[in-house]
């Protein structure tokens, strides 16, 4: 079975002639007539009543349309892509990344795509890795950056490397070394992704570690971005939690001092994208930059898998 006689077979049942079928196809009407021919022969079914003016499909027909169509549609699918992906002459790229994506130097990630990608349409967000992770799944977006675990079913997760998460303070002694669980449970903390809440990544870990203790972490204050909470820390008004990328990052403010957990404590970044689902070529190229920009700026203990995004 080949291509060819599922496109001629496709083309006589929509029109209802060789005729057409093969001006459709720019071809003879000796050539479809014979590609169908031998697609009837392997198949061991007839699949038009030839006569009269009209071919008339039969119930083998009407059942291979729909798959015949199928194949084809993909294979075509399939050919448009790799065209695609030399050129990306236009399509649209829709990712998502970390919200503090800056602190791992994704802020000029567009820029730069769109640099290298001028005729490409993109539609970047920025939302906590919760929310990021929904969107994947519902297909919202094609793919994203996120932080572990998140509780979305049906995602194809791709983890790049981890980063340690630190306890930061203006006021708590950093000689005093690292952070309990307890001392945490006592702690006044300002916590930042508010809409997020407690199904934040981050704020997860930390929440199954103080159950375990028969603790509870609850934060005085909330607030939505990463920056104001650090604010009210060099403040003095209250401590909170953030990855190294942050605490190593020019804009940390000089009066806080950072301390790892007792027990260290990670985020690990991954690339997800719906399970079993096409990534355009563009959101593709996407994905690749993203995770080569990040991983280009980790040390190699943090490196989880150091693979080529496909």
């Amino acid at each position: 079975m080949t291509l060819a006689q599922l496109r001629a077979f496709l083309a006589a049942y929509e029109l209802g002639s060789f005729t057409a079928a093969a001006k459709k196809l720019e071809t003879s009407q000796a050539s479809v007539s014979e590609l169908i021919s031998r697609l009837e022969h392997e198949l061991e079914h007839s699949l038009f009543i030839r006569g009269g003016r009209q071919l008339i499909p039969t119930t083998a027909a009407v059942e291979l349309q729909v798959h015949a169509l199928q194949s084809v549609t993909s294979f075509d699918n399939g050919v448009e892509a790799l065209k695609a992906m030399s050129s990306l002459e236009g399509g649209v790229c829709t990712f998502g990344v970390l919200r503090y994506g800056a602190h791992y130097d994704l802020a000029d990630l567009v820029q730069r795509f769109h640099r290298r990608y001028p005729k490409v349409k993109v539609h970047l967000v920025g939302l906590n890795s919760v929310t990021v992770a929904e969107s994947v799944a519902s297909g919202e977006i094609e793919a994203g950056l996120i932080v572990l675990p998140v509780a979305e079913a049906g995602l194809q997760v791709r983890p790049l490397f981890r980063d340690e998460v630190f306890y930061v303070s203006a006021t708590r002694n950093p000689s005093r070394g690292p952070i309990t669980i307890e001392e945490l449970a006592e702690s006044k903390l300002v916590l930042y992704d508010a809409f997020a809440g407690w199904r934040d990544p981050t704020r997860r870990q930390i929440l199954e570690r103080a159950r375990l203790k028969g603790l509870k972490i609850e934060p005085a204050i909330e607030v939505e971005h990463v920056d104001t909470a650090l604010g009210l820390v060099a403040a003095g008004a209250a401590d909170t939690f953030v990855p190294q990328a942050i605490v190593s990052g020019p804009g940390f403010p000089r009066n806080i001092h950072a301390v790892p957990f007792a027990e260290p404590l990670y985020d690990t970044i991954a690339l997800v994208q719906r399970e079993g689902a096409y990534l355009s070529p563009a959101t593709r190229k996407m994905a690749q930059m993203a995770a080569r920009t990040l991983l280009s700026k980790v040390a190699p203990g943090q490196d989880i898998r150091r693979a080529t995004v496909k």
